[in-house]
């Protein structure tokens, strides 16, 4: 895929990037996976494709993650993107915190990691932790040569219920606990990023086949949730997993964005943090933006496929 932008990123800005996606969870992941592909300060080194629907009939059937690859190889293929290599995760959460589930993608991971390069990695984790815990415990090196972007958990300082949380409490807990860096942005935090469907119909829909395809698959899950009482309201949507891209267009060293809070540890149960046994620092992001965001992802899909 070739970009049509009539600028460059310094190499020196430039980060490696792996993007990990539930991608065929509902309507957002696809929106951010575009945006990171067509983002020039992002080296994307591979997509990793994870599990969703905890106890939902896609779960059940052990395929969810396989839907998701599915889905993310769609996308490459209506951007014209397939130099980009996707890889498998894991199709079932961590049986528990010391038990990493191997997977194509948590392989990966690692190689990606224990690579050379002077360029610093990030992970953008959009959806459960399960294949970036498995890494973890499967070579723990890894811990200090990569830093994870962590779209999950309920608002500080209480926590409380989350979905991506929820998919993967004993992974979640293992990233806790361990030594690799972590920008986490939470449930209030992400769900800043709010966009109308008529902002979708004007800025995406006419562009090219992705930007077609991006509408009709939002409207697509839209209309299958009309029975589901609060959410989503019917003519706007959430595009929560987009703050990983916001966070490296704004300053991310800039402490007005996040507070450096001791990493809690999340109860199985509720949810909720737990702050007994303070551990290291985690930088937790308390405000985004997201007019900046949105107006970056509907340029840059103008720009390529307008």
């Amino acid at each position: 895929m070739k970009t049509k932008y009539h600028f460059s990123v310094p190499d020196p800005k430039r980060v490696r990037m792996i993007v990990h996606t539930d991608c065929k969870n509902e309507a957002d992941d696809q929106f951010a996976l575009v945006h990171h592909l067509l983002t020039p300060k992002f080296i994307v080194k591979g997509i990793v494709a994870g599990h969703f629907d905890l106890g939902g009939k896609m779960y059940k059937s052990g395929r969810s993650a396989t839907a998701s690859l599915e889905e993310v190889n769609k996308i490459l293929d209506l951007m014209d993107a397939r130099e980009y290599p996707s890889y498998l995760g894991s199709q079932l959460p961590m049986p528990d915190e010391h038990t990493p589930v191997d997977s194509e993608g948590a392989r990966f991971i690692i190689e990606e990691a224990m690579r050379d390069d002077p360029h610093p990695l990030y992970i953008a984790c959009q959806g459960a932790v399960t294949d970036l815990a498995s890494a973890l415990l499967i070579e723990p090196r890894i811990a200090k040569r990569m830093t994870a972007v962590w779209i999950g958990g309920g608002a500080y300082p209480a926590g409380g219920f989350e979905f991506n949380v929820q998919q993967d409490i004993a992974a979640a807990n293992v990233l806790m606990k361990s030594e690799m860096p972590i920008w986490q942005i939470p449930a209030d935090v992400y769900r800043q990023m709010s966009v109308t469907l008529s902002e979708l119909q004007l800025h995406v829909e006419p562009c090219g086949e992705i930007g077609k395809y991006l509408f009709e698959q939002m409207l697509e899950v839209n209309d299958d949730a009309a029975d589901i009482p609060f959410w989503p309201n019917g003519e706007s949507w959430g595009l929560g997993d987009s703050p990983t891209i916001g966070v490296f267009l704004e300053d991310p060293n800039n402490p007005d964005f996040f507070d450096e809070i001791a990493a809690p540890t999340i109860d199985y149960e509720t949810m909720t943090y737990n702050y007994d046994h303070p551990g290291r620092k985690i930088r937790v992001f308390k405000h985004i933006n997201p007019r900046l965001i949105l107006d970056d992802m509907f340029a840059k899909i103008r720009i390529n496929f307008g």
